[in-house]
């Protein structure tokens, strides 16, 4: 008998360690909402709102599932922001140099992640506490920023593709936010994408990749004038919205009026 519920034990370990495949994915042309400022405005008829994780109200949360409505939950996973609950729990040695525009944030030390992996770990976790569908970390493209660390290519691939294992492990969907560049290697790791101002930068031909795989990508314009984008991004199945940098629930809609 013993040794018939030792093998069970390592069968359900092995099962528990394996991910989910049942979380939700977003395909092309999703409707969305962001808001990370104010009170959560939940008038918007779309398929998918995305909040801050730990500053939403779980009765906010509920409300938006009541109306069929998933929810992405916001965190930052590439930075350090002190006034997060948790933020007394990272080293001084993973805190790097100051994000431009950011005075309060820090990047983090991702090329040795594991010292803060307990971090992100629980942050996840309290994403499915929350009942978030799905999450979307943060600063996930530091290896082309000034972080105070040298950090590589390989390094920034390994956390981000580390990043979606666990959201996926914990049945949760995951984006890819921003990080252009490594697309090609992260596209099959990621169930849908979330850029800012790629029509700006003309660069939003790097986030076919998600469209050829009928995966959604969300974004927004901060400076341009709808005209000069929206038909633009319908045309590419692009979700997009213009609003401003401060995401307090004003928008402007491309899907909706283009």
């Amino acid at each position: 008998m013993k040794k018939l519920f030792l093998i069970f034990l390592i069968l359900q370990t092995i099962i528990d360690s394996k991910p989910k495949k049942n979380w939700w994915k977003p395909t092309a042309k999703t409707t969305w909402q962001w808001q990370l400022a104010n009170e959560i405005d939940l008038s918007y008829d779309v398929e998918m709102y995305d909040v801050d994780l730990e500053e939403t109200p779980q009765e906010t949360i509920d409300l938006l599932h009541e109306k069929g409505i998933k929810v992405i939950c916001y965190f930052n996973g590439g930075a350090y922001e002190p006034y997060r609950k948790d933020s007394s729990q990272f080293y001084k040695a993973s805190l790097g140099k100051v994000m431009e525009g950011w005075e309060d944030e820090k990047w983090l030390d991702i090329a040795n992640y594991k010292r803060f992996a307990h971090i992100m770990k629980a942050r996840l976790n309290l994403a499915v506490k929350k009942k978030c569908d799905g999450v979307e970390p943060d600063n996930m493209d530091g290896y082309t920023n000034k972080t105070g660390f040298k950090l590589k290519y390989r390094h920034q691939l390994r956390y981000n593709k580390w990043m979606a294992k666990e959201a996926h492990k914990r049945g949760l969907s995951i984006a890819l936010k921003n990080d252009l560049n490594q697309i090609k290697d992260l596209v099959n790791d990621f169930d849908f994408a979330v850029n800012e101002q790629c029509f700006h930068y003309n660069e939003c031909d790097l986030l076919l990749p998600f469209i050829k795989k009928n995966k959604a990508v969300f974004g927004v314009e901060y400076e341009l004038k709808p005209d000069k984008f929206c038909k633009k991004a319908n045309k590419m199945k692009l979700s997009w919205l213009k609003m401003d940098d401060n995401l307090d629930g004003g928008r402007y809609s491309c899907q909706d009026n283009y």
